[in-house]
């Protein structure tokens, strides 16, 4: 209905009809066609084509029609591709939806009218987002419902044959999909959602996109409106052609699974076989057969870079091409967390990385100590948004430190390793309780602007100066932008990851349809940072399923520097593609944490020894047919690719890559590939200082009281100080307040981040954001100044994001904070006096106890610890997420003298008045306190689980 000013709620809202989901039963629709009211006058527009006239002059029928309709007062269009026929052919809907929608703007007459698309077209979640991004308000996908009834009625449904219940979740399915998809990218309601248009095409023609899908970004020309006909009427066609025996179920095309005869995928069976053997006989022939099966895609294309034919150059022997050995040294596995896969799997990639001199990561779930002293050791460790495992220890044993974005095969979205996985061992290296979902949440909680880049990268570099830092991006239109900030935010290395990588774990939604490959990314932040003069500061890697010494060669060309591999890796470790890793069964005993499961792991280092070695000569030929002698004078020399004219599809005709391979022209004084470092700016932090006065204790142990002034331009105070005692002690750290630090002043932001073990920071003054962010052992005091005449309960003493991913120590504040007090803790104990917004968001354990206000959802993601509140005014209830969490009252003894305790500690540290009050009145004031749990969480305290 006609919405009027959607701010204000008058009395015309009562001529709306309320959608609780955009997916229309058919019962819905028939209802919405039956209103006669004026204000809900419809109208059927047929989305179909006569066969004679063809599909350019049945769209603008179509549109003419839909514009006649409004004339005569119609307000909801209802586009529907029923009463096909051999001679009506339907419109592709997302076609016939989004051409009108533009159609009608361009008419200005969009507003007040709503569009209904009734079509069989729609099945997949992504199906549903492009209608609805395209303009749609709802869809009826009225043969998904009827190929439900259908299987209901031939009983082919393992669980119970009732249709309605079957369309019921299939909407409500359907229904989370596309919340997952919104959420994405940061979009909280469908109305924002809907002719958002937040979509790339790939592969069609300026002017398609410019007519019917005006404002989508379109970077590779491709197939136009006659190659669409032309395909719809092949449809239509079959449809309607010589009539066969159909089978009870349809086929199978394969798009996400390979299947005989489907959709072609690269990993084929043949071509695992192949690589399987090849790698674990060291056979370089049969690898070359597995190549010729990856690198030939004339006929059945799969990548961008299947269009691409390297020119010919002036050759060169190919003794004269650099080693495998320092080929090699430019490779990395993928970021895959132990937790994810398996120990054995784990641990066989940095076993081979540090044999060949490339180097493995971690990923997001922290890394056993215990790999550190050997050839175990991942020389990548990942940071992620949910910090696991990121402890000052595991921080200063790297050669890299990777800050993850986002992950090429489901960017947008945060990490999820379900509780059935978090077995004793996983709990232990990520700091948590076993038997707990683990929930990393999709941004990075101290990253919201370039600038908050820029002091994660400090920080690392301060914990660990010797170590490189990397920002892993996800290859999408504007990387190029991004990639410029990340560079002058200081990275030494940017990774742009590209879609069709990653977990088999990942949504189906997420793994054909989000991100793009990485040809494009890759392309366009080279040429970004070279027209910006930042290209010769920072490096380039690329990944995202590169599986031969070709895909390598393209990549140098393209720009990138370092390679990245995964999938391949994990196939020659055994991986058969069954994408089952979510589940906990891998069979080959990858993707599992299962102990029966794992002893079929058959996988040995050697494999992957083999493999890159493999990869590094199939590079070395193509290296001196061009006649290039070293990786570094390929990178970025685009002019050595052109299209592939052998290519026969007849769908490729219209491809133009010029895009990709454009060769930006400027002053030879600027670099074209990485030639110079970045400088931090470490040479004069106030750590430096700190670190000299700290001797007597980092060298022998002995107590010291440091005293310094601090100021807001002191930020990561503490950090290298912390890592030095890491270094040196390692997870231990030193016995607490073995380093007593007593500041005044305002410190900046990251104030005593990844503090360790031994430090006692003693504030009077005020912190900033970032306080404490991945504590691990120090104790943080902040407190009013002793002049002040300021209640300390109603001053801001601190900023947002404060104990971020912290994992053990106290910290006592005595006054109020910020947004995202406690994200992520998982053992810190921290006592303050008000928080923010989203305070405990995500947090897996530890004590929290909030002396005063919160803000709204409190407790979301919670899944461990727990928090007491001081319910002053009676209405925290109301301010709690309740998904994830229970509010209980305190009763327990246990609980309260552990309550106690703090706060108790709270006043000697602080003399906090708000402290003083609850203590002086302890009867009184308990039962104004409540406690927050998660279920599961207490479940495992009773069972006596959790350490």
């Amino acid at each position: 209905g006609c919405q009027g000013n959607i701010f204000e709620d008058t009395e015309d809202k009562a001529n709306l009809i309320k959608l609780s989901t955009p997916i229309l039963l058919n019962s819905d629709l028939d209802k919405i066609l039956a209103l006669t009211e004026d204000n809900f006058k419809s109208e059927v527009i047929p989305m179909l084509f006569d066969l004679d006239k063809g599909l350019e002059k049945g769209l603008e029928d179509f549109f003419e029609k839909a514009e006649k309709a409004i004339d005569n007062g119609v307000s909801i269009l209802v586009l529907s591709d029923r009463g096909i026929s051999k001679d009506k052919v339907a419109i592709p809907s997302l076609l016939g939806t989004a051409g009108l929608h533009h159609h009608l703007i361009n008419k200005r007459k969009r507003n007040g009218v709503d569009l209904i698309v009734e079509t069989g077209e729609a099945r997949e979640v992504m199906h549903f987002a492009l209608l609805i991004g395209f303009g749609a308000l709802a869809v009826n996908p009225y043969l998904a419902f009827d190929s439900i009834g259908y299987m209901c009625e031939k009983e082919l449904y393992l669980t119970n044959n009732n249709p309605v219940k079957k369309q019921e979740k299939f909407v409500k399915a359907i229904g989370k999909g596309i919340t997952k998809v919104m959420s994405k990218m940061g979009i909280s309601t469908i109305q924002s959602y809907r002719g958002a248009q937040i979509f790339e095409a790939l592969g069609l023609k300026k002017e398609l996109v410019d007519r019917y899908f005006k404002g989508t970004t379109s970077r590779i020309e491709g197939i136009g409106l006659d190659i669409i006909e032309k395909e719809t009427l092949r449809k239509h066609k079959e449809a309607f052609g010589e009539l066969q025996e159909q089978p009870k179920i349809l086929k199978t095309e394969g798009e996400y699974h390979w299947k005989h005869g489907g959709e072609k995928h690269l990993f084929s069976p043949k071509a695992i076989a192949k690589l399987q053997e090849s790698t674990r006989s060291k056979d370089y022939k049969e690898y070359k057969e597995y190549a010729k099966l990856i690198n030939e895609q004339g006929k059945d294309l799969a990548t961008i870079r299947g269009l691409f034919k390297i020119k010919k150059g002036n050759s060169i022997s190919i003794d004269e091409v650099e080693s495998v050995d320092s080929i090699t040294k430019r490779f990395v596995t993928g970021a895959m967390s132990y937790g994810s896969i398996s120990r054995e799997a784990h641990e066989a990639m940095a076993i081979a990385m540090n044999t060949i001199g490339g180097k493995s990561n971690s990923g997001e779930g922290g890394e056993d100590p215990k790999r550190f002293l050997d050839n175990r050791r991942s020389a990548i460790k990942q940071i992620a948004s949910g910090r696991f495992g990121v402890t000052t220890h595991y921080l200063v044993n790297a050669d890299e430190l990777q800050i993850k974005m986002a992950q090429g095969a489901k960017p947008g979205e945060g990490g999820h390793l379900p509780g059935h996985k978090v077995s004793e061992e996983i709990a232990a290296v990520r700091h948590t309780s076993p038997g707990i979902d683990l929930i990393s949440p999709p941004p990075h909680h101290d990253i919201y602007s370039i600038e908050d880049l820029a002091q994660l990268i400090f920080d690392l570099k301060n914990v660990n100066p010797t170590s490189r830092v990397s920002v892993k991006l996800v290859s999408e239109v504007g990387v190029g932008t991004i990639a410029a900030g990340v560079s002058k935010a200081h990275a030494d290395m940017i990774l742009i990851s590209g879609y069709d990588g990653g977990t088999g774990a990942a949504p189906l939604s997420s793994i054909k349809h989000t991100g793009l490959p990485w040809e494009l990314g890759l392309s366009e932040a080279h040429q970004v940072l070279i027209l910006n003069d930042l290209r010769g500061r920072v490096k380039i890697q690329a990944d995202g399923q590169m599986k031969t010494g070709r895909d390598i060669a393209i990549a140098a060309l393209l720009g990138a520097e370092e390679f990245g591999f995964a999938t391949a890796p994990l196939v020659v470790l055994g991986c058969v593609m069954m994408r089952v890793c979510h589940t906990n069964m891998c069979p080959v005993g990858i993707a599992t944490q299962n102990a029966e499961l794992r002893k079929k792991f058959l996988g040995r280092s050697e494999y992957l020894i083999n493999f890159f070695k493999f990869i590094a000569e199939e590079l070395r030929e193509i290296m001196a047919e061009l006649g290039f002698k070293t990786v570094e004078e390929m990178v970025g020399r685009t002019d050595m690719i052109e299209m592939n004219d052998a290519i026969s599809h007849w769908k490729a005709e219209g491809i133009d890559i010029s895009n990709i391979l454009y060769k930006p022209q400027v002053d030879r004084s600027i670099a074209t590939r990485c030639v110079t470092t970045q400088d931090h700016g470490l040479d004069n932090i106030l750590d430096r200082k700190l670190i000299e006065e700290a001797k007597p204790a980092l060298e022998n142990k002995e107590k010291v009281v440091i005293n310094t002034e601090v100021f807001n331009l002191n930020r990561s105070v503490g950090t290298m100080l912390s890592g030095e005692i890491a270094k040196r002690y390692g997870v231990d750290g030193l016995e607490d307040d073995t380093i007593t630090i007593n500041l005044k002043g305002y410190v900046g932001q990251s104030f005593g981040t990844f503090g360790m073990k031994g430090i006692t920071y003693k504030l009077e003054g005020q912190g900033n954001d970032y306080i404490g962010k991945g504590l691990f052992g120090a104790k943080i005091i902040i407190k009013k100044p002793e002049s002040a005449k300021f209640s300390a309960a109603e001053n801001i003493i601190g900023g947002n994001t404060i104990l971020y991913g912290a994992i053990r120590g106290e910290v006592y504040l005595n006054g109020k904070v910020g947004e995202r007090f406690c994200v992520r803790n998982s053992g810190v104990k921290a006592v303050v006096e008000g928080v923010g917004d989203h305070g405990c968001e995500y947090m897996t354990g530890g004590r929290v106890a909030v002396l005063g206000k919160t803000g709204r959802n409190f407790g979301a993601g919670m899944s461990g610890g727990i928090v007491y509140v001081y319910d002053i005014d009676g209405n925290f209830e109301n301010k709690v997420n309740k998904l994830d969490v229970v509010i209980e009252k305190l009763e327990d003894t246990k609980d309260i003298l552990e309550l106690k305790t703090m706060i108790e500690k709270h006043f000697e540290y602080t003399n906090s008045s708000r402290a003083k009050d609850i203590l002086g009145s302890w009867e009184e004031n308990i039962c104004k306190f409540v406690k927050i749990i998660s279920p599961r969480y207490k479940e495992l305290l009773a069972q006596g689980k959790v350490k």
